[in-house]
């Protein structure tokens, strides 16, 4: 069997391009493929902080994010995301770089989780900085216009000091861990119409079990939107016991 030749690296699905942090990442998050059932190629766009994404967002993120995506193509994924929910801005940019699909965002999740719910009911949103997730943001994922609710990490103390403002890289997992719950918990509690979460922050993952136990609600992170997509383009065989065919009459031994 001849098989195609290029890719210096085989197998990888799912492209990650990732910004320049150096913060811990448990499992669950994109960047720890400890936790991810699925196999994973990383493209760092140096000097790509979560600062600058998200508090100064600019065209000048465009150029060295499409050359990274591209190289993740070159080398053979199938799907490509981003380390950052706030990449949604740049979403259409991204698509049109590469010619595998493009997810930059959770925030894509969005449209999906409010067409799953009944009438009366909306999506919640948790973010790492609700004063900057603008409806730019949504809109560039196809979510503009929905009655989103939406809550941040903007006023913790652990989160904050160690993700959004980097003034160092040893985190306490703990602290963030519960800053994140009640956060969501919060929003939650201030909204009672949500019916399903999104969580916007690709730091939030390894926590979704626990905001889940305490909500009792759908929640939608990046993980497991690239564990759909991963499915989707890796399409695998099924097996199992088919159902028993169908037998014509006079195929049974006679008893005479």
């Amino acid at each position: 069997m001849l098989m195609q030749g290029g890719p210096n690296i085989c197998g990888a699905t799912i492209g990650v391009l990732c910004l320049d942090s150096r913060f811990p990442k448990p499992p669950g998050h994109i960047k720890n493929p400890s936790g991810l059932s699925f196999p994973v190629l990383y493209e760092t766009v140096k000097g790509a902080t979560v600062a600058e994404l998200v508090n100064r967002p600019s065209p000048d993120f465009i150029a060295p994010f499409t050359e990274a995506a591209r190289r993740l193509e070159a080398d053979g994924v199938r799907a490509i995301t981003g380390s950052c929910g706030f990449l949604a801005l740049f979403q259409h940019e991204l698509a049109a770089a590469v010619t595998v699909p493009v997810f930059a965002s959770s925030l894509i999740q969005v449209p999906l989780a409010q067409a799953m719910l009944p009438p009366g009911r909306r999506v919640g949103v948790l973010t790492a900085d609700a004063r900057n997730l603008t409806e730019r943001h949504f809109a560039a994922v196809g979510a503009g216009g929905l009655p989103v609710a939406v809550g941040g990490m903007e006023s913790s103390t652990e989160f904050r000091e160690v993700i959004l403002e980097a003034r160092r890289d040893d985190m306490d997992i703990t602290k963030v861990r519960t800053e994140i719950v009640a956060a969501a918990v919060r929003l939650v509690s201030d909204h009672e119409d949500i019916g399903a979460l999104v969580l916007e922050c690709t730091d939030m993952p390894p926590f979704a079990a626990e905001i889940q136990e305490r909500l009792r609600l759908p929640v939608f992170d990046l993980t497991t939107l690239a564990t759909m997509v991963h499915d989707a383009v890796c399409r695998q065989p099924y097996h199992g016991i088919n159902p028993r065919p169908v037998q014509s009459r006079g195929s049974f031994a006679s008893d005479a």
